[in-house]
């Protein structure tokens, strides 16, 4: 059972959450997450010194959480093209959810504090996609496709339709159309 000290940094970093996807990153204080929260300045401080804090832990708990950990699922016996299900089933839904996104946030990130962040998030994503085309061309799930190539399209297209989205909105069959033509050139369906 978490402590009343891991379970105040969990509402912190789920309140601060909503504040960098609906700000991006260097619009948020310490002081609105005061606001969002309840706590005082002194009670925010005792838990996390600055926005960077907050805002790097809660990356790496989404990483942690990711629940298409692609290597996991495949030394389970699931086959490639369920885990490619789940992945573009998570692609979709976060497509169509701009005020979830933390793309924008990302993106002030990197340009203000810390440039090497997005590329190392990046680098997460293409190893994670570029081992599930792999069993799949291994398996014979999938056909043979130049495989760092079409990474390169699913994760500038999903990166460009969350950051897009948040200054315009968007039809959810842009994502759909994203989703089939993946599952199209990986699958028979």
């Amino acid at each position: 059972m978490p402590t009343k000290g891991e379970q105040t940094r969990s509402y912190i970093k789920e309140k601060a959450y909503d504040l960098f996807a609906e700000n991006g990153f260097n619009a948020v204080t310490m002081k609105d997450i005061c606001e969002k929260t309840g706590l005082s300045r002194g009670g925010l401080y005792r838990h996390y010194g600055s926005t960077k804090e907050i805002f790097c832990e809660i990356f790496e708990d989404l990483n942690q959480k990711d629940s298409f950990q692609v290597e996991e699922l495949i030394k389970k016996g699931h086959s490639a093209e369920e885990i490619l299900s789940g992945l573009l089933q998570q692609l979709y839904e976060e497509m169509n959810c701009p005020e979830k996104s933390l793309s924008y946030a990302i993106y002030e990130y990197a340009n203000t504090v810390d440039f090497a962040f997005f590329g190392e998030k990046n680098a997460i994503g293409r190893e994670k996609w570029i081992r599930l085309l792999q069993y799949g061309i291994e398996t014979k799930a999938f056909p043979e496709v130049a495989v760092e190539e079409l990474v390169d399209v699913i994760l500038y297209s999903y990166q460009g339709v969350r950051m897009w989205s948040r200054v315009q909105p968007l039809d959810t069959k842009i994502a759909d159309h994203i989703v089939q033509h993946i599952r199209r050139i990986l699958t028979k369906s």
